[in-house]
């Protein structure tokens, strides 16, 4: 989900040295881009899925060019800062999300690989965890009893949280709900545990976490070079300072990653 280069944010955190048009800029149609152009801007990760729009993750080329059919050779719509993954054209019943009855038990491990990083995740986790139960109704549980062995593999839980070098591809990456349990993984970079500010490891396990929950980039619901694809349903009003936008798309929150009024709004719409 997010993906860094050079103080870079990208479902992960990358910054990119782009703009996106201003905070205010209007929801219509986006310029197209073509296959050549999608596939040249995704990257493979060590664990061999193919990274696209920074930290979201699939697991072969094939599926990676079954995903721009569907969604990045279309356009963006005129819908109304948080904006949910939707795969039916904006109807509610298209909501990628938990149902009601899993939301409440958002299970997940750390993998003990973190090393002498472990303790850094873990408070970064708990923090991250804590904003998004603060304003909506879920509910995430570390399963510390399979810490030891928390692997993709795991049926334990609903999701890892692992270690990866990605050679700097992405500081981190996510998931969202509908993705298989081999997917469903929250791999963190080490370059995350080094100077990122003005973000902190909890402000990207914010962003991540929110991918885990349904949420798609902001910057996507506005016409521009970060226009990712038009499988969104919006939330609340655009906003430009949500934690799910990145600031180099004329992002405006200046300081860490942290949930506005807007993406509480919008996290509870969801999460009732």
């Amino acid at each position: 989900m997010l993906k860094f280069r050079s103080m870079a944010l990208l479902a992960g955190v990358t910054l990119l040295g782009s703009a996106c048009g201003g905070a205010d800029a209007p929801q219509t149609e986006a310029p197209k881009m073509t296959w050549e152009e999608f596939r040249a801007s995704a990257v493979q990760d060590p664990e061999g899925k193919w990274i696209f729009d920074g930290d979201q993750a699939v697991d072969s080329e094939a599926e990676l060019r079954a995903f721009f059919d569907s969604a990045v050779s279309g356009t963006a719509t005129n819908q109304a800062g948080l904006a949910v993954y939707n795969t039916s054209g904006g109807t509610t019943a298209g909501d990628v999300k938990w149902s009601a009855a899993q939301k409440g038990n958002l299970t997940y491990c750390v993998s003990n690989t973190f090393g002498t990083n472990k303790a850094k995740i873990v408070a970064a986790m708990n923090s991250a965890t804590a904003a998004w139960e603060a304003t909506a109704s879920v509910n995430f549980v570390h399963n510390t009893a399979l810490d030891a062995n928390c692997t993709a593999s795991q049926t334990g839980v609903l999701f890892d949280v692992r270690p990866v070098n990605s050679g700097g591809q992405y500081l981190a990456r996510a998931f969202f709900p509908n993705s298989g349990r081999a997917s469903r993984n929250v791999l963190v970079d080490n370059t995350a545990f080094g100077s990122i500010a003005p973000w902190t490891l909890a402000g990207i396990m914010r962003h991540e976490l929110g991918h885990t929950l349904g949420f798609r980039h902001e910057h996507t619901r506005v016409n521009g070079g970060c226009y990712e694809d038009s499988q969104w349903r919006g939330l609340t009003t655009y906003d430009s300072a949500s934690v799910m936008h990145y600031p180099q798309c004329n992002g405006t929150q200046q300081g860490d990653l942290v949930l506005t009024a807007r993406d509480q709004q919008g996290a509870r719409a969801l999460y009732p």
